[in-house]
């Protein structure tokens, strides 16, 4: 498992009040990144994935870079089951007390011609990367209303506008995460609430390599340059403004 730190990073000031965040899929690749990032920066972080010793790794390794263990915790949650992303929810708030941000990072994505795409494998993806988030999205709205407003950060893909053969399936429901975000933008604005989403190309992660073994590495985004990019969309509004859709390729600052 890759290890991610971020030297360059300053912690929010010890006497502000600790924010909050919950990312799903943090075990590894972007959503690892993502929720070190954070716990680095001060935050108090709360994140799931399906894999009970894979978490526990990626906790052990954010405590060794920062060691708090009040404010980390992982939640083994299953988004191929979405009815068990109101019982993430519930833990997850009752860890944190509160919600500030939401990282939608987990998903799948199979790499298949259109013709041969299994039932399996279309009800495996609606499962993960369209209900799971609703769920869980829906869930975290509602507290964050209640609580005067929050962040939620949707991890896209350029597939969403610029699918290549082979990612009808993942493509198409990136591209139902972007319209969410837009039509969530404009509901939360009433109630101080923002969401944006994230545009990845390909990124160094298990899930690429898996695919695309092969794949030139210098081509690659890293994790961390997406994970820094979530932060701004959360600490910079007047940079990453609701609503709106950001694209991360090899060529981004």
């Amino acid at each position: 498992m890759l290890a991610f730190t971020f030297p360059w990073l300053k912690r929010r000031p010890m006497n502000e009040q600790p924010l909050t965040t919950i990312v799903t899929g943090g075990s590894s690749g972007i959503g690892l990144a993502t929720a070190t990032l954070f716990f680095q920066r001060g935050y108090r972080v709360a994140f799931c994935g399906r894999n009970a010793v894979r978490l526990e790794a990626a906790k052990q390794q954010m405590l060794a870079i920062d060691n708090r263990p009040d404010d980390l915790a992982s939640f083994v949650a299953d988004l191929e089951a979405p009815e068990t992303m109101q019982a993430f929810a519930d833990s997850a708030l009752e860890f944190l007390g509160s919600a500030n941000v939401l990282v939608n990072n987990a998903a799948v994505a199979p790499m298949e011609q259109f013709e041969s795409i299994a039932a399996e494998q279309f009800e495996s993806l609606v499962n993960v990367n369209v209900k799971s988030v609703f769920y869980l999205t829906q869930a975290i709205w509602r507290r964050m209303i209640k609580s005067g407003g929050g962040t939620i950060v949707n991890i896209s893909s350029l597939s969403a506008v610029d699918p290549f053969p082979g990612f009808s399936l993942y493509g198409s429901s990136k591209a139902w995460l972007d319209l969410m975000t837009l039509a969530l933008a404009a509901e939360g604005q009433a109630h101080s609430l923002r969401v944006c989403s994230i545009r990845p190309g390909a990124v160094e992660t298990p899930l690429l390599r898996g695919l695309f073994p092969d794949f030139p590495a210098d081509q690659c985004v890293l994790p961390q340059q997406v994970a820094k990019m979530v932060l701004g969309c959360v600490e910079q509004p007047e940079k990453y403004p609701s609503g709106q859709f950001f694209p991360v390729t090899n060529q981004s600052e």
